[in-house]
């Protein structure tokens, strides 16, 4: 493939910038997006190809990625970075659907991915570029899932990563993989929005490579997701896709790769987006309600430490997406989310926190009326359950404060004997 086929655009103004230029912002300050010849692959792109090469075993069609490259950036398959990312599994599970009062509610769980998180889609391609442009170095500023993915990929990749964490605020299923990985963890004073800020200052002065989603090629490895939820659904198209808001880059990403579909005329519609928020880390919903430009939400808290950012860097492109496709932004309670979190976990799916946001919020919406039941409707799950297993006992033993344990599974104890057990047995 050409790389003369693809530009970074400013998403603002319009500037274009060289594809492979190392830069995160345009100089009016917007955000960056790849934007590719589509007119250049509709003669030679169809679902078909896509679908042919979910037979293959060469490792770039076998990941969830890097099967649809074409979409997703112009590199050499020898100059990909892959752990055969994707593949996730599509959950239909009648009672979690129950719970949300709707018919059928579709959960693509991307806590599968190697990493147990949705970021491995985007890390994939970021790797991959600072692999294409020499970079020896990488960094990102992360509440846990980006600075696990990072630290994996950069591994295998051979390059040195470096992780800004802000202090206390990372669960420790998450910084133990970036440290079991290798990579350089500072935690700082301050929350994410603190580390965020920092860790640009650091990247710009020191020539590290930045792997947070204001990377664009982020956002191109992440869309990948959308992809392979049509191909799950055989490329029919769902009235809803419902998922969870921290940083804001994942409804950025599938309605971009949603409008390039639809461009090439390879889908006839495109789905509504309901983005939800945690109600301690709100900016998004805050701005959606009021019309107005997103106000940053000073120390933002929430049990879901995966959305708990309270600037979102990618909030002008998330809120067009969501306006474009006549969505909604939702936001949702603690208690929603683990009640929600409950119902996930006990239909043997299981997610961490930040996932379930998708379920309590599509509840809400549901009850409500904002989606009718009997809609169809996928849902994104985006982090493993034992990415915080600590929330997870700490629930179902009501040692939450201000948490009622309302689906709790308490652990009981037993003397050990025949009579004790089969004692509880039949309760």
């Amino acid at each position: 493939m050409s790389r003369a086929s693809w530009c970074l655009a400013c998403v603002e103004c319009g500037a274009s910038y060289p594809g492979l230029d190392v830069r995160y912002t345009c100089q009016c300050g917007g955000l960056l997006e790849v934007v590719h010849d589509l007119e250049a692959l509709r003669a030679r792109l169809s679902l078909a190809t896509f679908d042919a090469r979910l037979g293959s075993r060469a490792p770039a069609d076998r990941s969830g990625v890097w099967r649809f490259r074409e979409l997703v950036l112009p590199l050499e398959t020898r100059e990909l970075v892959t752990r055969l990312e994707g593949n996730t599994r599509l959950y239909d599970s009648p009672a979690i659907a129950r719970y949300a009062g709707l018919d059928a509610l579709l959960l693509k769980h991307e806590g599968e991915n190697p990493t147990g998180s949705f970021k491995d889609r985007g890390m994939t391609a970021g790797v991959s570029i600072a692999r294409r442009l020499g970079m020896t170095r990488v960094a990102c500023a992360s509440t846990g899932n980006t600075s696990a993915s990072m630290a994996s990929y950069a591994a295998a990749a051979g390059m040195r990563a470096y992780v800004l964490i802000p202090e206390g605020k990372i669960a420790y299923g998450k910084l133990a993989q970036a440290l079991a990985y290798g990579a350089k963890t500072i935690q700082i004073e301050g929350d994410f929005d603190a580390a965020m800020k920092l860790v640009r200052q650091v990247c710009d002065a020191e020539g590290i490579y930045l792997l947070n989603s204001i990377n664009p090629f982020r956002i191109e490895g992440q869309k990948a997701l959308l992809f392979e939820l049509l191909q799950d659904l055989g490329w029919e198209v769902p009235d809803w896709i419902v998922l969870p808001g921290g940083n804001l880059g994942n409804n950025t990403a599938l309605w971009k790769g949603l409008s390039e579909l639809h461009a090439l005329g390879l889908i006839p519609r495109r789905p509504r987006l309901a983005v939800v928020q945690a109600t301690g880390a709100n900016p998004l919903y805050r701005a959606f309600v009021s019309g107005q430009d997103l106000v940053p939400v000073e120390r933002p808290e929430t049990v879901a430490t995966a959305i708990r950012i309270g600037n979102p860097v990618s909030w002008k492109k998330s809120l067009r997406a969501v306006r474009e496709s006549g969505g909604v932004v939702e936001e949702v309670t603690d208690q929603e989310i683990l009640d929600a979190k409950a119902q996930v976990d006990a239909a043997g799916i299981g997610a961490e926190p930040a996932s379930c946001a998708t379920v309590a919020g599509a509840r809400k919406l549901a009850l409500r009326g904002v989606i009718r039941r009997s809609e169809r409707v996928c849902g994104v799950l985006t982090g493993h359950l034992l990415k915080d297993p600590d929330v997870v006992v700490a629930y179902h033993r009501g040692e939450l404060a201000g948490i009622a344990a309302t689906f709790a599974n308490r652990p009981v104890r037993s003397a050990a004997t025949l009579e004790g057990v089969r004692g509880l047995l039949s309760e």
